[in-house]
């Protein structure tokens, strides 16, 4: 039995969802923080647990074959990065695993073959155009920068290798420029103070979003401060005050003052031009994100007639590259003011095939179904949690051809593509992409196509002995049915899809829904149900 303070050999056989060492002591797991696969580490055992172990490395025996050395002095502080110890090829194959495990881990029938290599970068620095650090006063000193692993303890740094060198200026000119003008860092325990946190957004000209969180509106020397951050960094086009004054560890509150320029910097995708607000979700990643978007695009293989719904649509970006194909595009999204930039996008870009809904996924999107406004092809684009089960229901009952999945989470995609295949979707393709290097993080594409109702295995039965007609193997009484329900909103009766069938000219089974005696009442499908039968038995192929 393992027991805190234990100290012991092991080898790492693999790595797990957050990119600790996975080693076993007697069958019983422990984890390794900081060990990659093939590492040989001599560990102590620092807590134990009914169904695992955590260990802390003391030495490194014989280090992997994939290790490297971490090119940033803060990696083993920095909680931003997970991976700096390995081989960057070596990651993208971990990632690829982290895919295939979750679909596994999920039950979802598929081949390995059709889950891609993971499509990496050339250039892995240097790649994010948003960071976020706070900002805190110790030892009578400013401290910027991001939190340490596991903790809200934030890691004071010189720069970081994954922003641009412009924010690194940034950071440096606003710690010097707090200790001038005096500007106090909050203090969360004692609730004093002003600044909280900074965010910096750039685009790919490299001109640069600053956001000074504080607690309050007003702040003295203000107007000084932001003359001189503007003169020591150029590239600063617009500042934005963000006030949040809740007792919280979200970044941000919901007001933003300009203070500088526009309140907005311009970035692109493809040829396409973004409007990007202080609040908004950009994918962090330039080049990436034109790889992820392109292949979410070629996935979804959108004709000049096909419909489109762009779910959790950010400030339209699939959307609008859908567009350009599609004969319109439904995008919704929670964020008010990312709609706001949508309609604006579309604008600047002179397309207007595009209508945005501002609200929840899951109360817009069966709203829209409810209105009769279907999806030939839908895309997806959720945060971490997925999609509302809400949202999966209407993409069942909604039946488009195609669902594309772009995910920032491996679990939650396999869950909600599970979901999906149990309803008549088949997995065709995954291509996991890294967005984010040095880290544990994948973002994942995959494409999902309803299955044909003929889809079936052949098989020899005499169909009298089953009391079903040749017509009738099309598809099933329930089936019919549940259809019915799912696109129309109604329920019907085997009795009513009888008599459709009857007068369709289809063969129903010789006293299938027949009255007992000749003088009883049959009641009749009505209209809006024979029309929906009908529509249904279309579907299906059976007319």
């Amino acid at each position: 039995m393992l027991i805190n303070g234990l100290i012991t050999e092991v080898e790492i056989i693999d790595l797990n969802h957050t990119g600790q060492g996975v080693a076993k002591i007697d069958n019983f797991v422990v984890f390794v923080s900081g060990a990659i696969t093939g590492d040989v580490v001599e560990i102590e055992i620092t807590e134990t647990r009914k169904n695992y172990a955590v260990g802390q490395i003391i030495n490194i025996v014989k280090p992997s074959e994939f290790r490297i050395k971490s090119p940033c002095e803060h990696y083993e502080q920095c909680g931003g990065c997970q991976l700096m110890h390995m081989d960057y090829n070596e990651q993208l194959k971990y990632k690829k695993n982290r895919v295939i495990n979750e679909l596994k881990r999920s039950n979802v029938s598929f081949e390995e073959s059709i889950v891609y290599d993971t499509i990496g970068m050339e250039d892995t620095y240097r790649y994010r155009n948003k960071i976020a650090f706070s900002v805190i006063e110790k030892n009578d000193e400013i401290q910027i920068g991001p939190y340490e692993q596991g903790t809200y303890n934030t890691v004071d740094i010189n720069g970081c290798m994954l922003q641009s060198k412009e924010a690194d200026d940034v950071v440096k000119a606003f710690k010097n420029l707090m200790v001038k003008y005096k500007i106090k860092a909050y203090d969360k325990n004692l609730n004093r103070g002003i600044a909280r946190n900074i965010v910096i957004r750039n685009n790919r000209k490299h001109d640069l979003m600053l956001i000074i969180v504080t607690v309050t509106d007003n702040f003295h020397n203000k107007g000084e401060l932001i003359n001189e951050l503007v003169s020591l960094v150029p590239n600063i086009k617009t500042i934005v005050q963000n006030v949040n004054n809740k007792n919280t560890n979200l970044i941000m509150g919901r007001k933003n003052i300009t203070l500088y320029g526009e309140g907005t910097i311009i970035d692109m995708i493809d040829d396409l031009v973004f409007t990007i607000s202080p609040e908004t979700f950009f994918q962090v990643n330039p080049v990436q994100t034109e790889k992820l978007y392109q292949t979410a695009i070629q996935y979804a293989d959108i004709g000049k007639h096909d419909i489109c719904f762009d779910i959790y649509c950010g400030i339209g970006t699939i959307s609008l590259m859908a567009a350009k194909k599609a004969k319109k595009v439904y995008g919704v999204e929670i964020v008010e003011q990312s709609i706001i930039n949508a309609r604006e996008n579309a604008k600047r870009n002179n397309i207007n095939n595009t209508e945005f809904f501002a609200g929840k996924a899951e109360i817009i999107v069966p709203k829209l179904y409810k209105q009769n406004i279907k999806a030939d092809i839908v895309i997806v684009d959720p945060p971490r949690k997925g999609c509302e089960k809400e949202v999966i229901d209407t993409i069942i009952s909604m039946s488009p051809k195609k669902v594309v999945y772009v995910s920032c989470n491996p679990s939650t995609l396999a869950r909600d593509i599970k979901l999906l295949e149990s309803s008549g979707y088949k997995l065709q393709k995954v291509q996991p992409v890294d967005q984010f290097p040095w880290t544990v993080h994948v973002e994942t594409v995959v494409c999902l196509s309803r299955k044909n109702p003929d889809d079936r295995i052949e098989i020899d039965l005499n169909l009298d002995e089953l009391d079903i007609t040749a017509s009738e193997s099309k598809a099933t009484y329930e089936e019919i049915k549940d259809y019915v329900q799912k696109n129309h909103g109604f329920k019907v009766s085997s009795l009513y899809i009888s008599q459709v069938k009857r007068k369709l000219g289809l063969e129903v089974g010789t006293n299938y829904n027949l009255p007992k005696s000749e003088d009883a009442r049959v009641p009749q499908c009505p209209p809006e149900k024979e029309k929906a039968i009908t529509e249904t038995l279309k579907h299906f192929r059976m007319i």
